[in-house]
């Protein structure tokens, strides 16, 4: 598939006019009347960046570094679930694209490939996953000694998910209520040839980390419907314990909005934290991830903190850098490429974020991300003060003057 589109917003008109409408409506959609989902991009747009110039600037240098390594950017593909639904062979595509630029990919536990798939398939680069623990934590350490034999660099434990949110869109279309498809679901798949061509000459999907267990059903919508019933509601922090004691390789805990939970998450011996609140798809009327992110980085008291959530634009992830964040996570931004464009479609999402984080650092009077990163919070403004992030004005504080370098 080809890609030609000129920023994020492009990318998910066309995966909307490619996919059926159980599928876009699955990825675009957020919980209840999905006041979190607009205030993670509408509150982007609150911050207002401090412009500089003749700064003598220099080519600017992107990389980042984060999770334990300098990456050539400051932000990596977080996990999306279903990716392979949205094209055929969707997870090894994103990742391929994802490698190519030199960032880590995180494979969704809800995935249509298998880690085991993405390593045979050619993608040896940084490799992340997503777990979610469920009921059986026999199944659990399965998917741990999977993640190993892959050689996954980076757990991520998501922990928003004990109950799952109200998404009135899904219910409409019946996804992951219903379990076979019926003749309303296989008319939408009717509608759209192209998407139907590509999603199956790459197999009969399902749920990859449950292949061949016949207790999860015979297809994509049972593995699904089942696997979500499995997530164990009673996920504690001695669960976290538990799982810190059985994964060698570094943890990250997903699904942090309080601060409170961010000094929990330092004190369990985790890695990194990741503020995130599943885009806006779990309890609606939380606070947007940009928002909570520098209340978050004070009580994490030097523990690592990343972002996601609402990232449609280079100037987003500027934001979040400054607010304290090492590096984001993107979602739906690179998923509406996959769906657009297939490996194209990712590849093209990256580099028209990397594209907007040059421009606007150069904008800033600044050549480099760790600039940004010292300038911290004197290179934005709030634009309504009291309550959102802290009244951000510029304090004079550590780097009140850009650098070049």
């Amino acid at each position: 598939m080809t890609a030609h589109f000129a920023n994020v917003e492009d990318a998910r008109r066309i995966a909307r006019r490619r996919l059926p409408k159980i599928f876009f409506d699955y990825i675009d959609g957020g919980s209840s009347a999905e006041t979190t989902l607009e205030a993670n991009t509408g509150d982007f747009a609150r911050l207002r960046l401090h412009q500089r110039v003749l700064a003598g600037l220099a080519p600017r240098d992107l990389s980042s570094e984060y999770l334990g390594q300098r990456q050539r950017l400051p932000f990596m593909l977080g996990p999306v679930g279903f990716l392979g639904l949205f094209a055929g062979r969707g997870e090894i595509l994103a990742a391929r694209a994802a490698h190519a630029a030199g960032i880590p990919a995180c494979l969704s536990n809800f995935s249509i490939a298998s880690l085991d798939d993405l390593r045979r398939a050619g993608c040896d680069g940084p490799l992340h996953f997503q777990l979610y623990v469920l009921k059986d934590r026999g199944l659990a350490t399965e998917f741990l000694a999977a993640a190993e034999r892959a050689g996954v660099e980076t757990l991520h434990l998501t922990v928003d998910t004990a109950v799952t949110g109200i998404r009135e869109r899904d219910a409409r279309n019946g996804f992951r209520a219903a379990v076979r498809i019926g003749p309303r679901m296989g008319l939408g798949f009717a509608m759209r040839p192209a998407w139907a061509f590509d999603v199956m000459r790459a197999g009969r999907p399902g749920v990859g980390a449950v292949r061949g267990r016949a207790e999860f059903g015979a297809n994509i919508l049972a593995q699904a419907a089942t696997l979500s019933r499995l997530i164990d509601p009673t996920l504690s922090w001695a669960d976290v314990d538990w799982l810190r004691e059985r994964w060698r390789g570094r943890m990250t805990i997903k699904g942090i909005l309080h601060p409170q939970d961010a000094v929990r998450a330092k004190a369990a011996g985790v890695d990194a934290i990741v503020v995130s609140n599943h885009g806006g798809r779990q309890l609606d009327g939380a606070r947007s991830t940009i928002s909570a992110l520098p209340g978050i980085v004070r009580a994490a008291e030097g523990l690592e903190v990343l972002l996601d959530g609402g990232v449609r634009r280079g100037t987003d992830v500027v934001k979040a850098l400054a607010l304290g964040a090492s590096g984001v996570l993107l979602g739906r931004a690179y998923a509406w490429g996959v769906a657009a464009g297939g490996e194209a479609g990712a590849a093209r999402v990256i580099a028209l974020l990397a594209e907007e984080i040059d421009v606007t650092l150069a904008l800033m009077g600044l050549s480099s991300v760790d600039a940004l990163k010292r300038l911290g919070r004197d290179a934005l403004t709030a634009l309504d003060e009291p309550g959102f992030t802290d009244r951000l004005a510029p304090t004079g504080g550590r780097g009140s003057a850009p650098s070049p370098v």
